[in-house]
């Protein structure tokens, strides 16, 4: 039940971090191109990749971990735990492994996106 309070908590942390880059950014730019998505995965990606790196260094509970892994920076996006999954693919030698998830992931996710956006129009 820890686990799952830590998710939650994290979760929504995570979330209203999302909605007020979104907001400020939304506000001060009206362009056609997704830059507060841009923003937040690229900033996501970063910080999962600096935290990821100290917490090798420092000891950070499993509980903390999940919290900020799982529930803040998997709610605020997802696009860093792909690129940090990458990352790892590339640091252990698993060179087919990372281009299969990368194109599998791009294909298959837009292909999705596509494909629900279709089947809403169609119902």
């Amino acid at each position: 039940m820890i686990k799952l309070l830590a998710v939650a908590f994290g979760g929504s942390i995570g979330a209203v971090l999302r909605f007020l880059i979104y907001e400020l950014i939304e506000a001060k730019y009206h362009s056609d191109f997704p830059w507060a998505t841009l923003t937040v995965n690229l900033l996501g990606s970063l910080v999962i990749g600096f935290l990821w790196g100290y917490f090798a260094r420092t000891y950070v509970s499993p509980g903390m971990r999940l919290l900020i892994f799982v529930g803040i920076l998997g709610s605020f996006t997802t696009f860093s735990t792909f690129a940090f999954d990458n990352f790892s693919l590339i640091k252990s030698g698993d060179y087919i492994y990372m281009v299969s998830y990368l194109l599998t992931t791009n294909v298959f996710g837009i292909s999705l996106a596509v494909g629900g956006y279709l089947l809403s129009k169609a119902i």
